[in-house]
């Protein structure tokens, strides 16, 4: 039986259940030669659970999962009492005498840093850091036993419990310890990260330094000296004026010493000193094999290290087996989804597209240095993907404009392969295509057959036969997307825009003109989505009796109740209709592990009762000839223009002609990824029934374990049923982390996110900084909306979100506005956007965090910015949004 003491250098770093997660890499640290840790114990987690037994508390506890996350003032009551209890009980009498004892053998008149360590912290997926307490000079046995009962209670601060529930963390298996070790008093504190925390490189250090204890640092009383170090030299430094040290107290405890001033101004370490920190910092973070974040201090030009921790905020970086220096593009930033997928949808992805893709913390990339390293597919590739999202333009060009990173090689032998993050990216310019609307018809009437053949080649198939026809259905799938003609389709659409755009703008100042010119174009499955829910409505609306059951669903089975309504049968058709069409799509689609409608059709309900609620019957087709009505009208306009102008005969010529081109084949954009996504539906539910075989085989314990297995792996589970259930909770522990990052534009093999940036200064102070996709300018009320199941839109709201797909669609028929973080001008949001008519403006960071819900925001489609007009809150609904579209 494990006591309620261990000294450190009888722990390391398999001891966390017993120590905590600070206990057990300071245990860790001690077994290195050259690290200095000051010498202490620890108390056990065991010594922990005597206490909160003592206090009986564990009905408390069990009332926090009860908490919602968002009731503070909740989480901060049940908190404080919880903490009351555990720092009023008595110390239990075995506890208190072993932690009497060790502070004998180490010297009980010394002075002592008390300090938290629970068992949840310092872990490689979630640092926990800063949530519980530390208390530093603590003086006589009495005081350290008050200031362990004080850190085992800061189990329960407020931050710790919210957080907690922000992730998922059962309050009962988390458990606490204290590291109590003897204090040092140094000249100089601070932190060291191995890597740079706010870039991510892994190649640059980074050190904070003050003077006195650290606790002036970490509290924010004063401001750091920083150094930049990388490869053996300070590369940066700025030395702060810091009027103030922290320091013990001799009776105990800390105070705050002012400065003189001709101190302030010094460097709280030499630039010696910075690099053998770092040198120490080094040799650290390869013990442990990842970036860590080091608490260290200063004591007579000795360095003691009084903590270390994975750096659990950096991006991962993919495997690279050669170490060259390697460029990669988020697929994520092109498709719009930023999300993490789980181990069988990155696999299906990196299945499906030809590009030479690679993962890390969840998200896809797409490996474009060879193309950088040749002078002309480096120009076509930053031109191809920053005409998707000009931040990644920006992104790359700021690692070309380094030419040691990614040196230039002859152009002779151009490397081969696509550029591009889909699964039909083209590394070649297609061969001009005929405007002809029955290619179109040809290749929708492929695709719809290929996924018919898909199903039926897979409806019988079990087992091992089962993944070996998935294998070879997917390179079927390839050839369908990579029809050489449908890609011809889709760059004649996007080069009719580019050159509309262009030539119009040089002609007649009309530099969005395809904006109305789209409008209503045939074909476009993803906008006639959003359409067809309307109609939906309009099924639904005559039944009151449908409509009030409507308003209390909050489950998947809702369809079975409708049969007994009056109108319930026609409801019933009509959605299921719509789920035939479209039940194959839902939010981050291209992870073939998320929900469907189908799977899910409760998600389309509030969206339906919005429409009735705020549109009247025949809206549907009402808009589309009202767009296609507008639409004529622009090119007619334009066309009466060009015919004023000198040679205006041949241009009007060129431009009827660019239009027809644009609207026969701008629709058809959304088709290939349509195709594709109908297909991934047929192989998830043959991979869910196999899954569920294996649930009854006891194979594995639910049919969901399937979604952290690789393909390959999948297959071996199938053929020897065997599953690696450590190795399924470890992804599913890894997948909860990655949902805390943020996927870079681009990444580069030191680790360094780069997220590029917008290079102008036209617009109004304050404005939010975004690319325009669709012209116009709308003022109306923000709605901030991250999941589109918690969608409340009302007609003239301006959607403002992370990202959208196409399964957020029906929300743009309600918007009069929109505003994205992610997205460029080809993207979703943008299509539809402009599909619809609505002012948008993508690629505003920090937009869902610097916009809050309620507030008046002015949406400028055509010059990129967003303003902020008002504060947030609900505003009166009689403020109608005031409109300056074209």
């Amino acid at each position: 039986m494990v006591g309620y003491v261990l000294g450190l250098h009888e722990l390391d770093r398999t001891h966390v259940a017993i120590a905590g997660g600070k206990g057990a890499n300071l245990g860790e640290l001690t077994r290195l030669d050259d690290v200095l840790v000051p010498a202490g114990f620890c108390v056990t987690t065991a010594a922990c659970r005597q206490i909160f037994e003592a206090a009986q508390i564990d009905e408390q506890v069990a009332g926090l999962a009860d908490l919602p996350t968002e009731d503070r003032e909740a989480i901060r009551a049940a908190s404080e009492a919880i903490r009351r209890s555990i720092e009023g009980v008595a110390m239990p009498d075995e506890v208190a005498a072993e932690i009497r004892r060790a502070l004998a053998d180490l010297g009980a008149d010394a002075a002592w840093a008390v300090r938290s360590s629970a068992t949840a912290e310092d872990l490689p997926g979630a640092s926990f850091a800063g949530q519980q307490d530390t208390f530093l000079n603590v003086v006589g046995p009495d005081a350290v036993l008050q200031h362990v009962r004080r850190c085992c209670a800061s189990l329960f601060t407020e931050r710790a419990v919210a957080y907690r529930l922000h992730n998922g963390f059962d309050h009962g298996a988390v458990d606490m310890a204290v590291v109590i070790q003897r204090m040092v008093f140094p000249q100089a504190a601070g932190v060291l990260f191995t890597a740079d925390p706010v870039s991510g490189n892994r190649m640059v250090s980074a050190v904070e330094a003050t003077f006195g204890l650290g606790e002036a640092l970490v509290s924010g009383s004063v401001n750091p000296d920083t150094f930049a170090v990388r490869d053996g030299a300070v590369v940066a430094k700025a030395i702060a004026k810091k009027r103030a040290a922290t320091r013990a107290e001799p009776s105990g405890g800390t105070r705050e010493e002012q400065l003189e001033p001709a101190r302030q101004d010094e460097p709280a370490l030499s630039d010696s000193q910075v690099l053998r920190l770092v040198e120490l910092g080094r040799r650290i973070e390869a013990h442990f094999g990842a970036p860590q974040d080091i608490e260290w201090c200063l004591v007579d030009d000795q360095l003691h290290v009084v903590q270390s921790r994975p750096i659990t905020t950096l991006f991962p970086v993919p495997e690279n087996p050669d170490g060259a220096n390697r460029v990669y593009v988020s697929v994520g930033h092109q498709q719009m989804m930023t999300d993490p997928m789980k181990p069988l949808g990155l696999s299906f992805w990196q299945l499906t597209s030809p590009a030479p893709m690679r993962h890390a913390g969840g998200r896809l990339f797409v490996d474009v240095t060879e193309r950088l390293s040749r002078p002309a597919s480096r120009r076509a590739v930053v031109d191809a993907l920053g005409r998707s999202d000009p931040l990644i333009r920006d992104a790359l060009e700021t690692v070309v404009e380094r030419d040691d990173f990614v040196p230039l090689l002859p152009d002779e032998a151009p490397p081969a392969g696509p550029p591009g993050a889909g699964p039909g990216a083209a590394g070649t310019t297609p061969e001009p295509i005929d405007t002809d609307p029955a290619i179109v018809a040809e290749l929708i009437e492929q695709t719809e057959a290929s996924v018919a053949a898909a199903e039926q080649r897979l409806s019988t198939a079990t087992g091992e036969e089962l993944l070996e026809l998935l294998l070879a259905d997917i390179t079927d799938m390839r050839q369908v997307l990579m029809d050489p003609r449908s890609m011809q389709v889709v760059t004649a659409a996007f080069e009719a825009a580019w050159w509309l755009d262009e030539r119009l703008g040089e002609w007649l100042f009309e530099p969005s003109a395809t904006d109305t010119l789209t409008l209503s174009a045939p074909g476009n499955v993803t906008s006639e989505m959003g359409l067809a829910l309307l109609d939906v409505a309009d099924a639904i609306r005559p039944h009151p009796e449908v409509v009030a059951y409507l308003q209390t669903v909050d489950d998947d089975d809702f369809l079975d109740e409708l049969a007994d309504l009056d109108g319930g049968p026609e409801a019933r058709e009509a959605i299921e209709a719509y789920l035939s069409r479209y039940g194959m799509r839902g939010a981050g689609e291209i992870d073939i592990t998320r929900p469907r409608w189908s799977e899910q059709p409760s998600v389309l309900v509030p969206l339906i009762l919005a429409n009735v609620k705020s549109f009247e019957e025949g809206e549907a087709a009402r808009r589309f000839e009202q767009g296609r009505r507008a639409a004529a009208a622009k090119e007619k306009d334009l066309l009466e223009r060009l015919l004023a102008l000198p040679d205006g005969e041949r241009k009007a010529e060129e431009t009827k002609r660019t239009i027809e081109r644009l609207r026969t084949f701008i629709g058809y954009r959304e088709h290939p990824k349509y195709g594709m996504v109908s297909r991934y539906f047929v192989y998830k539910r043959a991979l869910l029934a196999e899954a569920d075989r294996l649930v009854d085989a006891g194979v594995i314990a639910e049919r969901d374990d399937i979604h952290y297995l690789t393909f390959d792996e999948l297959q071996e589970v199938v053929r020897t049923g065997l599953a690696d259930h450590d190795l399924i909770r470890q992804r599913q522990a890894a997948f909860r982390s990655y949902r805390a990052l943020s996927a870079p534009r681009v990444l580069t093999s030191e680790g360094e996110g780069i997220s590029g940036r917008y290079r102008r200064e036209d617009a109004p102070a304050g404005a939010l900084i975004g690319l325009a996709v669709s012209g116009g300018t709308i003022e109306g009320r923000a709605r901030v909306i991250r999941d589109i199941a918690d969608a409340d839109l009302e007609p003239g709201d301006i959607l403002v979100t992370a990202h959208t797909d196409p399964s957020w669609s029906p929300l743009f028929v309600a918007a009069s506005g929109l505003v994205t973080e992610v997205g460029g001008t080809m993207t979703h949001g943008a299509v539809v956007a402009r599909e619809y008519g609505l002012p948008a403006v993508v690629g505003v960071e920090q937009a869902t965090s610097l916009i809050e819900d309620g507030q008046q925001i002015r949406v400028n489609g055509t010059d990129g910015y967003v303003e902020i007009l008002s504060d947030g809150g609900v505003h009166d609904r009689e403020d109608q949004p005031h409109s300056h579209q074209r």
